[in-house]
């Protein structure tokens, strides 16, 4: 195993993705199921995430799915990646991470997202705008400062206050300069934009400011990684997710997850053609050596501490025999 990738960190997001024919108690359940076989493949974290309206997504509560994780697990950590903090008040979510981690000391991650509901109607449900992923700095001061016992408000968070819950900012749009002026680590993607993640990564490490969170820059590199026994067959856990991308951008609503094989039936237009082929590319994908090998690449281009793996397909076993095969990789 090369150096460069056995200094680093490998884990896991999950989105609780719903696959056609399936339930969104199954695809909660399997979440929480991949877990556990994750843990034991020795994996570092494992993070859920949140998602309001959306039909191929379950995972719509991510703390309350964390904790269901983190009761299934013993040693893996376990977080969001992320509440999207502009749907919330910042006292709530202090609260939220503090129950976390009371209940399961030192395994607790707070991953924090700026984003609001994808349309309208989401938003109008939570009571939001657009606008208010503008305001993510200052909720994230708000919320840092639960944990600390700064509130000028005189109120204590209970039982946040005192604890110390590791924050993580998911970068995206201004979230790399809001992760360095706080000084907390970053998570960016994705790995089809190499040229676009190594800008944001420079931006944070020159501007970073060292903090109680974090006295120097850590670095969450995330996307697609699938590794089969061959090229083919990795490029074939690609296939759902890239088609539910496609169907989103032609029909403005993101679908469970086909089977591959019906995809590979459909008569696409030209349009949903483009996306679709588009949604292929760029991943790391391929057998254990060709992912070794990119892998190694990419860590050493961005110096990244870990990589946060986000892959999504219909087959739930060439998932898990993806994530069997990483763990070699990774682990020598």
């Amino acid at each position: 195993m090369s150096s460069v990738i056995a200094a680093t960190r490998f884990s896991v997001l999950d989105r609780s993705r719903t696959r056609e024919g399936g339930t969104n108690a199954q695809a909660l359940r399997d979440t929480v199921r991949l877990a556990r076989e994750l843990e034991g493949l020795g994996y570092h974290r494992f993070w859920v995430s949140e998602h309001h309206g959306v039909p191929g997504v379950a995972g719509s509560a991510p703390t309350v799915l964390a904790a269901a994780v983190a009761s299934a697990t013993d040693r893996i950590r376990v977080g969001t990646g992320g509440v999207m903090l502009p749907n919330h008040q910042p006292l709530v979510v202090a609260e939220q991470f503090g129950v976390l981690e009371s209940l399961f000391p030192g395994r607790i991650d707070m991953g924090l997202g700026r984003s609001v509901g994808f349309t309208d109607g989401v938003r109008k449900a939570l009571g939001r705008g657009k606008d208010d992923a503008d305001d993510f700095a200052v909720q994230l001061e708000e919320l840092l400062g639960w944990f600390r016992g700064t509130s000028p408000t005189g109120v204590h968070a209970r039982p946040a206050e005192g604890m110390t819950v590791p924050p993580f900012v998911l970068a995206m749009g201004e979230g790399a300069a809001i992760a360095a002026r706080a000084g907390l680590p970053m998570v960016i993607g994705d790995l089809r934009n190499r040229d676009r993640m190594r800008r944001g990564i420079d931006h944070y490490r020159a501007r970073f400011r060292p903090s109680v969170w974090a006295r120097e820059p850590y670095v969450v590199i995330s996307g697609t990684v699938a590794v089969a026994a061959t090229p083919e067959e990795a490029r074939r856990l690609l296939i759902p997710e890239a088609w539910a991308m496609a169907y989103s951008r032609t029909h403005g609503t993101f679908p469970p997850l086909p089977p591959a094989e019906r995809v590979e039936g459909l008569v696409m237009t030209e349009k949903e053609r483009g996306f679709y082929e588009g949604g292929l590319a760029g991943h790391i994908a391929g057998t254990e050596e060709q992912v070794a090998h990119e892998l190694e690449t990419v860590l050493k281009e961005t110096a990244a501490q870990e990589v946060l793996v986000t892959t999504s397909t219909y087959d739930r076993e060439a998932l898990l025999d993806s994530y069997r095969r990483l763990a070699t990789i990774t682990s020598g």
